[in-house]
């Protein structure tokens, strides 16, 4: 049972920091697409792409160097290379919905705008926990205590050696 709960809790940390992370990289997503829409003529999507870019870039920082600074680091690129591929399906998932809402629907004022960039950023979000903690932030393997003589300079489970008179 200790095992069990002790797993528990661990994806409960876990789950936190990388809601901490997201719930700060959602303000900066939602910030760079109003300003972005505020200070550009850009469309929709488009600000709302490069808003997501700039999120995936603070997230990795902060996934990497926060929720999952204890996992594996030996090959970099690969996780780089994966952590950006999923990161652009994410991408298409979250504008996917923006585009369907805006496009599709009409909903295009700026309030239904950042609706259905928080609901596409929702949507994504729960693609890319899944995808970044079993694909690109890989767990280090469990290492197993070595068993070796106890006291008594014996095997594990062995009587101890007595002296021969």
């Amino acid at each position: 049972m200790e095992r069990g709960s002790s797993g528990l809790r661990r994806l409960c940390r876990e789950v936190a920091k990388f809601g901490a992370v997201g719930g700060a990289g959602v303000l900066v997503n939602l910030g760079v697409f109003n300003l972005v829409r505020q200070v550009t003529d850009l469309q929709v999507v488009r600000a709302s792409v490069i808003a997501t870019i700039v999120a995936i870039v603070f997230n990795y920082v902060g996934f990497r160097y926060f929720t999952y600074r204890d996992r594996d680091k030996t090959r970099r690129t690969r996780e780089m290379s994966l952590f950006l591929l999923f990161s652009a399906v994410g991408l298409v998932i979250e504008n996917g919905v923006l585009y369907t809402a805006t496009y599709g629907f009409g909903w295009d004022s700026p309030l239904q705008s950042n609706i259905f960039k928080f609901l596409g950023i929702g949507v994504a979000t729960l693609f890319r926990f899944w995808s970044y903690r079993s694909w690109v932030f890989r767990a280090l393997p469990v290492r197993e205590p070595a068993v070796g003589p106890v006291a008594g300079g014996g095997p594990r489970g062995a009587a101890p050696r007595q002296p021969v008179p």
